[in-house]
C-alpha cells in the first residue's frame, strides 16, 4: 500500500542512548529498526524526532544531589521523573543508530533543549511552554495523517501520538516498530490502551503490505 501526500511517518528518538547498552536503554530496542527500514518507502514524508538535552538537564538525576534515577520530584509544578543522563547534545548517545536509514528523511526535531522542562512528546515539551515546530511543519505539508514509531512506547512515542491526536491528526501506533521501557512491568500495555482510548489506531506493519 502506498500512501498518499497527506500521510507522515514520525520515527521517534531510535537513538543509542535509548538501545542496548545505552544509558537509558529500552530492553530489544534495536530490535525495531529493521521494521522501521521496512515501513519507509511506502511514505514520501519521513521526519525524526531526536532528544538533544544539555548537560545540566533537571531530568537528571546526576543534577540532583542525593537523588537517584526512577525518584519523581517536583519541577517548576511539573512531576518529573528522574533519568540517568543520556542523549547530552553532541554525544555519541545521542546519535542516531547507524542502521537506521536516514536517506529519505525530511526533517529532524531536536527536543529537550531547556534544562527545566523535559520534553517527552516530539510536538510540545511536556510544560506545553516550547513547541517544535512539528505540526506546523505537517500543516504546511498537507499531512491529515501521522503514523508513530520509535522509542519508547510508554514515554516519548506515547506523547508524541496523543500530542498528535490532540490537534488533530488522525493517528496510528505502529505496535511492531515501538518498545517499551517498562520502569513498571505493565507500562507499555497501559500506554497502548492509554493511546486506543482516545482514538488511535494500533497496527501493525502488515498495514502497509495489505
Amino acid at each position: 500500500m502506498k500512501m498518499s501526500k497527506k500521510d507522515a511517518l514520525i520515527i521517534v528518538d531510535v537513538q543509542y542512548d535509548f538501545l542496548p547498552g545505552g544509558a537509558l536503554a529500552v530492553s530489544e530496542g534495536d530490535q525495531i529498526i529493521p521494521a522501521i527500514n521496512q515501513i519507509q518507502p511506502y511514505f514520501e514524508l519521513i521526519v525524526a524526532t531526536q532528544d538533544w538535552h544539555p548537560a545540566e538537564h533537571l531530568s537528571f538525576a546526576a543534577n540532583h544531589p542525593g537523588k537517584i534515577p526512577g525518584e519523581i520530584i517536583d519541577l517548576d509544578g511539573i512531576d518529573q521523573v528522574l533519568w540517568p543522563v543520556h542523549c547530552v547534545q553532541g554525544s555519541k548517545g545521542a546519535e542516531f543508530h547507524q542502521d537506521l536509514d536516514n536517506s529519505n528523511w525530511k526533517a529532524i526535531f531536536q527536543k529537550g533543549m531547556n534544562p527545566r522542562v523535559d520534553s517527552y512528546s516530539g510536538f510540545f515539551d511536556n510544560a506545553r511552554r516550547g513547541d517544535t515546530g512539528l505540526a506546523d511543519f505537517l500543516r504546511k505539508a498537507g499531512v491529515e495523517r501521522i503514523f508513530v514509531c520509535g522509542l519508547a512506547q510508554d514515554y516519548c512515542v506515547k506523547f508524541t501520538a496523543l500530542d498528535g491526536n490532540s490537534l488533530g491528526f488522525e493517528t496510528f501506533l505502529i505496535q511492531d516498530a515501538t518498545k517499551a521501557v517498562n520502569l513498571d512491568a505493565n507500562d507499555g500495555e497501559k500506554a497502548l490502551q492509554e493511546m486506543k482510548s482516545k482514538g488511535i489506531q494500533l497496527i501493525d506493519s502488515s498495514y502497509f503490505q495489505s
